[in-house]
């Protein structure tokens, strides 16, 4: 049996005023190429879906198409809802797409039926061994299994839920252990147990393109309280990685960068293997990037270079979004515009730009001892400056440029002078 596990899709992601409609489409049509190259059985999606709990018009109809196109090739889909997600909205269409071979999980109930079977791949029509039970957990929100008690310390409820995620968890593997009997019993062999997550674990490496998520007071779930199967789909943590550098644990990462900070991973899917005896391996599958997203950071003599440099990965057809920081010169307020007249000509766009803060801030906020009201106008131009880099040429305009400046405020000229002048 050969799963294809991935997750947080996000389509529907509205990315600084760009959307990611084409990526999207892109993405599903390389992964249905893998899907038929690489002879997989089912995928598994493990949350995050879509991007809002409303998603737009376009991404509903990219679900759909992903759904009935896996149909055609005989290969089943289970998704699982994710913090992103909205049960009401994946929940709508289940008893319609269960009919084209697609088993949606949008909400924790009952353990008994969180336990999918995935079929081996067949025709659209025909019938399908099954290939492997699946412990299909969700998101969970903290209602959904626990409830605080009065008086309880944070420390308390943190141990509580903890336990009631762990109970849950363990009750849905127990449902999925007594399927597999029968299963043993009906087939004469054994078919390979997984369950999913979409949640942070303990030891996880997060990045800013994450939403947070608390299930009430606990913000990661240790990997010793998962029940052992022979493999653990997660969602939630868009970077690639085994859990605690174990095998069996992963997360698959978003397809797609959904932020600058992902820019440089290499995004992937994973084929996971399994037979009568458990896992049998996991293959990364590296995803193609479909649009260039570039950070670049510098100062002003630096930038054009680095912008030169990013623009060799745009073409005429497809612009590469850029996000500019700018360092040491970011005080200057025509910022943006000086940005602009680097990229005139470009194959670039630049979605964002950045100040890069300097330490001149800190230094200010360190002297806490010494108030406003102690210090000259002056006192505190000089420390803003002596935080800068600059010529000494540059250094000394900026002095008497600021001189006058006060001097003009402080000492304003006179109306009647004027007129006598």
């Amino acid at each position: 049996m050969r799963i294809l596990h991935t997750s947080d899709w996000h389509l529907g992601q509205h990315f600084m005023g760009k959307s990611r409609q084409a990526e999207h489409q892109a993405l599903i049509d390389w992964l249905l190429v893998q899907v038929d190259a690489h002879a997989v059985d089912a995928v598994l999606i493990a949350g995050d879906i879509f991007d809002t709990g409303a998603p737009p018009s376009y991404a509903r109809e990219l679900y759909s198409h992903l759904v009935v196109r896996l149909h055609r090739a005989g290969v089943a889909l289970l998704l699982l809802g994710g913090n992103h997600d909205s049960v009401a909205t994946l929940g709508e269409s289940r008893a319609l797409l269960a009919v084209l071979n697609t088993t949606v999980v949008g909400a924790v109930g009952d353990a008994a039926d969180h336990v999918v079977v995935l079929p081996q791949r067949g025709d659209a029509g025909g019938s399908h061994e099954p290939g492997c039970i699946v412990c299909a957990v969700p998101f969970i929100r903290p209602r959904d299994v626990w409830q605080s008690q009065a008086g309880q310390s944070a420390q308390d409820k943190q141990q509580s839920l903890q336990a009631a995620l762990q109970a849950y968890y363990q009750a849905v593997v127990d449902a999925g252990r007594a399927r597999q009997a029968q299963l043993q019993q009906t087939l004469g062999r054994v078919v390979p147990l997984i369950a999913t997550g979409h949640l942070t674990t303990v030891g996880a490496s997060s990045n800013d393109s994450v939403r947070e998520i608390y299930v009430g007071s606990l913000d990661a779930f240790p990997t010793a309280a998962f029940p052992p199967v022979d493999y653990i789909a997660l969602g939630h943590i868009h970077q690639p990685q085994k859990v605690g550098g174990l095998h069996h644990i992963r997360y698959c990462g978003s397809p797609i960068a959904l932020g600058f900070d992902e820019a440089k991973q290499q995004k992937e899917v994973l084929l996971v293997d399994l037979d009568a005896s458990g896992l049998a391996g996991v293959t990364p599958l590296p995803v193609p990037r479909f649009q260039a997203l570039i950070a670049v950071s510098g100062n002003l003599a630096a930038l054009p270079q680095a912008i030169a440099t990013a623009a060799t990965q745009g073409t005429a057809e497809q612009h590469a979004w850029l996000e500019v920081t700018v360092a040491e010169d970011d005080y200057l307020q025509d910022l943006p515009e000086r940005i602009n007249a680097m990229v005139q000509g470009l194959p670039v766009e630049v979605l964002r730009v950045r100040r890069q803060r300097t330490s001149a801030a800190a230094a200010l906020q360190s002297a806490a001892q010494e108030t406003l009201d102690e210090l000259s106008p002056h006192d505190v131009f000089a420390r803003r400056l002596a935080a800068e880099t600059l010529a000494p040429e540059l250094q000394q305009a900026l002095e008497a440029r600021y001189r006058a400046v006060v001097q003009s405020i402080t000492s304003p000229t006179d109306p009647t002078e004027e007129g006598t002048a």
